[in-house]
Order: C-alpha cells, then sequence, then structure tokens
C-alpha cells in the first residue's frame, strides 16, 4: 500500500482519495475508519451500502462473529469488528457492557440490577440488554448512579 499525503494552503477542505484496483477487504475497512473520525459509519443493509450517522446508533452487537449495528427502527451490518468499534467510539457517548454489546449511553431509558451484579438495559425504543458484572462498575460510574 503506498500513501501520498498533499499539503496545499490554497484548499479549503481536506480531501481523501483512495485508488485500488479492486475493492478489497482491507479497503473497505480504510473507508470505514475514515467515516469514523467524520462520525459517520458505513453499514450493509439489504446488498446496499449506507452511510449512517453515529448519533442515530441504539447498540452495536456481535453474533456468530458478524457485527450488527442498531438505530432505533433499523439494523444493519459492519464490517468492522466490534473491537475496532470499541476503539473509535467508548471516549464519547458510547460504553461496552458486555464482551458482544456496546450501547449509546444517551439511549438508556432505565436500568434494573439483576443477580450477580448483572444489569438490565432498557433502551428509549423499549428493548433491553444485559451488561456483564464485569463492565456493570463503569456503566454506572459513567451514568452517575451509585
Amino acid at each position: 500500500m503506498k500513501i501520498s499525503v498533499n499539503i496545499d494552503p490554497e484548499l479549503t477542505d481536506t480531501e481523501i482519495i483512495i485508488k485500488a484496483a479492486s475493492l478489497t477487504a482491507e479497503t473497505e475497512k480504510i473507508i470505514a475508519a475514515l467515516r469514523m473520525a467524520d462520525n459517520q459509519l458505513t453499514v450493509i443493509k439489504d446488498a446496499e451500502t449506507h452511510i449512517l450517522d453515529i448519533s442515530k446508533i441504539a447498540y452495536i452487537e456481535t453474533v456468530d462473529r458478524r457485527t450488527f449495528v442498531y438505530t432505533e427502527t433499523d439494523c444493519y451490518e459492519s464490517k468492522l469488528k466490534l473491537y475496532e468499534m470499541d476503539e473509535k467510539l467508548c471516549n464519547g457517548n458510547f460504553l461496552r457492557i458486555s464482551k458482544s454489546c456496546i450501547v449509546r449511553l444517551k439511549y438508556i431509558r432505565s436500568l434494573k440490577a439483576e443477580l450477580d451484579r448483572r444489569i438490565r438495559i432498557t433502551l428509549e425504543n423499549g428493548e433491553q440488554l444485559i451488561a456483564s458484572r464485569q463492565y456493570a462498575d463503569e456503566l454506572k460510574k459513567r451514568l452517575g448512579v451509585c
């Protein structure tokens, strides 16, 4: 892979051009990382690629090694792994709540203590997720709940 950077003070906006012989998994990951830096995520639904604004994400989940991105009304698939999303998203409005799930904190409606220090999370759309005990303390801390 060859990377070129051209600095021009005359330009008013940053433009990134990717030249490749074909669209490979590596190229798709690069595009996805660039979109995340711009608060967007490239996702797939019904064999179509969509550009999703990160602020619309309710939660992200991995099932059978596939990563799914959920909004209030839709479900998309992403080529990124959950740990890659965790690195990009979890320093802001998102938090990992289990080995297979990341949730947007602002989308949480309520919390309920479960057995074994787990926490049942109810989202704004009524869906429920479980925060494992490993992540429960950080969840309470980030939400200001004692």
